[in-house]
């Protein structure tokens, strides 16, 4: 019986492939580490009493999404490659940042909701690219991704009835 010492994504013939995808999983982990950013403001700034269901669902998703982006660097480690730091690091969520008005909870509904939407593109993304060269990450990407829709619903829900109310 004929042994295989294929290693799979590890395998050196892989090369750029494992490179291109810690490319992908680099972007994914920068994302989340700008999200959590952005719901620890936006889960902060908000004034009034409608704001508090938001400014609560913030405060569990930020725990979340940094566990998300752990799980990144994780898997960028395992594959050979560098976990950035912060110098590296390139802001890109303007729809996520705090609105003029504390008051307009719309607008960090919207950036939520946004947000989790490219989230939601890029690791479809990954997981086609993942899916014939590195089952672990797609099987990682898989998990993170109902992650990511499960939020999105709840925010969709969210502005759903403020747009029920005249309020979007």
């Amino acid at each position: 019986m004929a042994t295989s010492t294929s290693t799979g994504i590890l395998d050196d013939a892989r090369t750029a492939e494992r490179e291109e995808l810690v490319e992908m999983l680099t972007t994914a982990y920068w994302m989340e580490i700008e999200t959590v950013m952005n719901y620890i403001a936006n889960s902060v700034n908000p004034d009034g009493v409608r704001a508090q269901e938001i400014i609560e669902s913030l405060r569990e998703d930020i725990a979340e999404e940094l566990g998300h982006a752990q799980q990144f660097a994780e898997r960028i480690k395992e594959l050979y490659g560098v976990v950035p730091g912060s110098e590296a690091f390139r802001p890109s969520q303007g729809y996520l940042q705090p609105p003029d008005r504390q008051t307009d909870i719309v607008h960090v509904i919207r950036g939520v909701i946004e947000a989790e939407s490219g989230a939601i593109e890029h690791y479809q993304r990954i997981i086609e690219f993942a899916g014939d060269v590195d089952p672990v990450t797609e099987d990682m990407l898989i998990a993170i991704l109902r992650d990511e829709q499960k939020h999105r619903r709840l925010f969709e829900g969210f502005l759903r009835e403020y747009e029920a109310e005249g309020r979007a």
